[in-house]
């Protein structure tokens, strides 16, 4: 098994409230974040404060990241942010199809696998999620929309694009809502991701891509979940808000390396 990098990444969605609270978690965050050297660090706050993030975070180990992209490079298209804003803004992750886009925006697979490639061709790494919902884990679906989800969204990509790719298992069930997948559950949805991938491309491509797991993320399961064979790392949600539990995290992902 090729050993792989661990990446955590903070998910701020629409937090904090006011721009001087963000500023001054990024100052938390550069300070806190100093001592680590082994794990890869991204922030993903709102677009509004994108400029100033990266002033802060200049000469620093954590690396910014946006929550979301249109696919074109410019034109009519109000209130979207195209991919060359986010480079041009300092970022080189982005995240993509989150749960929450896909249940309050209707974001399809289609408009996904379009907005991947749009990330792939301006140097940003897409953090792509996917996940099923408590009712279709109930239904005994989940690893079917898993499947599809990656399938749909990778579909006809080349193998020098899918090098930047990232995916991120979020169970939707447990984003926000206190409740996280075991560590055992988790890492079975991982291999099957980790296989699926094999299963369209080849064994050492799908060997060499990050797999995070997201949902309910926290100092308490952090270890646990880091510390199983195909779980890459975590993109942190709730925890990235607090300078200190989002530290911890990283400190457990850089113990088990």
């Amino acid at each position: 098994m090729k050993t792989r990098p661990k990446l955590i990444a903070g998910n701020w969605k629409m937090h904090p409230a006011d721009g001087k609270g963000a500023l001054e978690l990024l100052r938390q965050l550069r300070a806190r974040l100093a001592p680590f050297s082994r794990v890869k660090i991204a922030v993903c706050p709102p677009f509004t404060i994108l400029h100033q993030a990266a002033v802060i975070l200049k000469d620093t180990r954590v690396t910014l990241g946006a929550q979301n992209l249109h696919w074109e490079e410019t034109g009519a298209y109000t209130g979207e942010i195209s991919p060359s804003m986010l480079r041009a803004a300092g970022c080189s992750y982005v995240i993509i199809g989150h749960s929450e886009r896909r249940q309050y925006f209707s974001e399809t697979n289609e408009n996904i696998q379009r907005k991947i490639k749009a990330a792939i061709s301006h140097n940003l790494s897409p953090i792509v999620c996917v996940g099923e919902t408590l009712s279709q884990r109930e239904a005994g679906v989940m690893k079917d929309v898993v499947r599809e989800h990656i399938r749909e969204a990778l579909r006809g990509m080349d193998e020098e694009a899918l090098r930047e790719v990232i995916i991120a298992y979020e169970p939707v069930w447990a984003i926000g809502t206190g409740k996280t997948a075991t560590p055992s559950q988790a890492q079975e949805m991982h291999l099957f991701i980790r296989e699926t991938l094999s299963d369209m491309f080849d064994l050492p491509l799908s060997d060499s891509i990050l797999i995070l797991y997201g949902g309910s993320v926290k100092p308490e399961n952090a270890r646990d979940l880091l510390g199983q064979p195909d779980i890459d790392g975590a993109l942190v949600g709730g925890a990235s808000l607090n300078a200190v539990s989002f530290a911890q995290i990283v400190r457990s992902g850089e113990e088990i390396i």
